[in-house]
């Protein structure tokens, strides 16, 4: 396993403590999470209340990892996240693109189905 494929899996298990702050010190300084079907959110500064947006409303989230490759700079990861608001419930199939440097997620892509998680927890 390479040293960018250990980061990431570390960060997708921190997910499951819903500690934005932990979650963001991941990210290089200007990293970027870009989930598709929005804009992109570049840097701590407005990465922390965007993420925290997401966590401080979950009850508890869980990610697994179905397959993972790495190559470089790149990591891929295809996974399901299961995620729980209230009583309501969530599996969603992911897959991640990030782009790694110096052990930081510089950019981050995140592919899914929107749809799934709004119905879900309309």
């Amino acid at each position: 396993m390479s040293g960018n494929e250990a980061v990431i899996r570390s960060f997708i298990a921190a997910w499951s403590r819903l500690d934005a702050r932990e979650l963001v010190e991941y990210f290089a300084a200007e990293g970027v999470y870009h989930n598709m079907m929005l804009p992109p959110v570049r840097g701590h500064e407005k990465l922390l209340p965007y993420i925290d947006r997401f966590v401080s409303g979950w009850s508890e989230t869980s990610w697994e990892i179905v397959n993972i490759l790495s190559r470089d700079e790149i990591v891929m990861v295809e996974r399901v996240d299961r995620t729980r608001i209230g009583e309501r419930r969530v599996e969603l199939p992911c897959n991640g693109v990030f782009e790694m440097q110096d052990g930081k997620i510089k950019v981050w892509r995140d592919y899914f189905d929107m749809g799934t998680y709004t119905r879900a927890f309309a």
